[in-house]
């Protein structure tokens, strides 16, 4: 069973009233760092050093006015990312952070782009299971078919944030897709075809089939033009949720990354099981996701763990950040056995290998 909080050992009443007070502001202090740093007033402070500024000094600039300076940075000053010392501002630690790394960036752009005007239809989204909030961005049922139509910078922030959990983790987890070396490999939900592309770069040999929605096919297909490896890739149109579309059967290899968390529970039960009846003799199914539960750090569940409204809210209404234990749970309910999980993969990803649970009886 699982057990898990996030609060410090001992924490008394008055500091978890000031801790609700940060949720009650937390939009609040959001868009006020996020100015800061988008504005420069952030920079402003890293260059002037351990001496800072103050008001006035930054005021001469003529960037920001002497109102706008003191209502962005008092809330900057409360959220810990400046300190006030003798009226000069100066750089905290957190602020260093927001300034300097680039996982805070691009989480800041992800949240601000994509999620925060419709994250205010987040009720009617919970209740509804439908992504009310997409609204906000376009007039598609999911956020899956408008992917390559997004706004921007709202289609360059997501990707930004898409790519940049999966893009580390890809090569190191190559050698584990071809240690069985399968001969006909699957990727489902192939997206921009960054995958298929490394993939077929990585082993001259393999025959892969993509699988994903039209319009994402198209952007898949010109990648793998441009890299010369067309050849060697098919592309299937199939909508996942439609369950009488089949899949290409007699894969070796299934390989699934940052896919399954765009569904349901009900979903993800019936394309396991198509996925099970698409493998050959011997096929194996990897899954590549980010399950908070599996994290090392508290920092990279407490990320995961608030991706979930966004997919609530923009992207279906009704997938989330899972537990890997969801997973396993699915699959064993599809036909398929766990063999292996492997952990600490790039920033926060896991593997999970399977196999059709009547595999071994078929050997014997």
């Amino acid at each position: 069973m699982l057990n898990k909080t996030f609060s410090p050992p001992g924490q008394s009443a008055f500091a978890a009233r000031f801790e609700a007070q940060k949720i009650a502001f937390g939009p609040v202090v959001f868009q006020c760092v996020r100015y800061a740093w988008k504005r420069g007033m952030l920079q402003a402070l890293a260059d002037a050093g351990e001496g800072g500024l103050t008001i006035d000094e930054l005021a001469a600039r003529g960037t920001w006015t002497e109102y706008a300076l003191k209502v962005v940075l008092e809330t900057c000053l409360s959220a810990g990312v400046v300190y006030l010392q003798n009226d000069h501002y100066t750089l905290d630690k957190s602020g260093y952070c927001v300034l300097t790394d680039k996982i805070t960036q691009i989480n800041l752009d992800f949240n601000h782009d994509i999620c925060y005007r419709g994250l205010f239809h987040l009720d009617e989204s919970l209740d509804r299971e439908q992504p009310v909030g997409l609204q906000t961005l376009g007039d598609w049922p999911t956020l899956y078919e408008g992917m390559s139509a997004l706004p921007e910078p709202a289609k360059t922030s997501w990707f930004a944030f898409d790519h940049h959990y999966s893009d580390i983790s890809l090569p190191s987890v190559l050698p584990d897709i071809f240690a069985t070396a399968p001969r006909r490999l699957m990727d489902i939900g192939a997206n921009t075809g960054k995958f298929s592309c490394a993939a077929l770069a990585y082993n001259s040999k393999v025959e892969l089939h993509l699988v994903d929605l039209k319009n994402q096919l198209a952007v898949a297909d010109v990648a793998l033009q441009t890299a010369g490896l067309r050849n060697r890739a098919h592309l299937h149109s199939i909508n996942l949720l439609d369950a009488g579309l089949p899949l290409p059967a007699g894969m070796d290899v299934i390989w699934m990354s940052q896919f399954l968390s765009c569904f349901s529970e009900t979903a993800i039960a019936g394309i396991l099981q198509r996925v099970a009846g698409a493998l050959a003799p011997n096929g194996q199914v990897l899954i590549m996701d980010t399950f908070w539960d599996r994290q090392r750090y508290d920092i990279a569940s407490y990320c995961l763990i608030n991706t979930s409204p966004y997919f609530t809210a923009m992207a279906s209404g009704n997938s989330k950040i899972y537990e890997s234990g969801d997973y396993i749970r699915l699959a064993e309910r599809a036909g398929l056995r766990l063999l292996t999980v492997r952990d600490d993969i790039g920033y926060c990803h896991s593997l999970l290998r399977f196999e059709r649970a009547d595999a071994g009886e078929a050997n014997g």
